[in-house]
């Protein structure tokens, strides 16, 4: 299976605002396989060689919603310049716990399938603790992830829920700041 950006279920579409089934174990050749094509789909459009010549929008996450299938599926590719990239191929996953304290990105956020843009803080915890099941690792598993990768992760698990990231941005007051959180650039 290969994801293409005509693949890409935009904002406008309603069916990006249904909730997802949760996946049976053992995971399925089926599902399988699209938990990959995700994690592919991200890895290629941050080539910026292939994003062009396959026009991919970059991305760093991205859900199977997001691409119509309606199941807790996701894909995720943070780059380290220095280190190697941090991959998630979860299956399932929920926060079993979070801090208290919030963090947003500084410039806001942004998503393959909203092609406006919609600036404004997005609260999200700033330390969560997830389980799900590792399509990588095959295995169910536990995981603490803060920072950006907090971040990223909530976005994505927020479209199983039928929740966009300008759902959390305070309409009154996009960029009014948010009292004790953490600022990620």
């Amino acid at each position: 299976m290969r994801l293409e950006a005509k693949d890409i279920v935009k904002d406008t579409d309603p069916s990006v605002r249904q909730k997802s089934e949760k996946v049976q174990l053992p995971l399925s050749d089926e599902d399988r396989e699209l938990a990959l094509a995700l994690v592919e789909y991200v890895k290629r459009s941050q080539d910026p060689e292939i994003s062009e010549k396959e026009g991919l929008r970059p991305a760093v996450g991205i859900a199977a919603v997001q691409v119509g299938v309606h199941k807790r599926i996701l894909g995720i590719v943070i780059p380290y310049e220095e280190d190697e990239d941090e991959v998630f191929c979860l299956v399932n996953p929920r926060i079993v716990s979070h801090s208290v304290q919030d963090s947003y990105l500084k410039g806001g956020e942004g998503c393959l399938s909203v092609e406006e843009v919609h600036e404004g803080y997005v609260p999200r915890h700033a330390r969560i603790k997830v389980r799900a099941y590792n399509v990588l690792q095959d295995q169910e598993i536990e995981l603490r992830a803060s920072g950006y990768a907090a971040i990223v992760l909530q976005h994505e698990m927020d479209h199983f829920e039928g929740v966009l990231f300008y759902d959390r941005i305070n309409q009154e007051n996009p960029w009014q700041e948010i009292e004790d959180a953490e600022v990620i650039e």
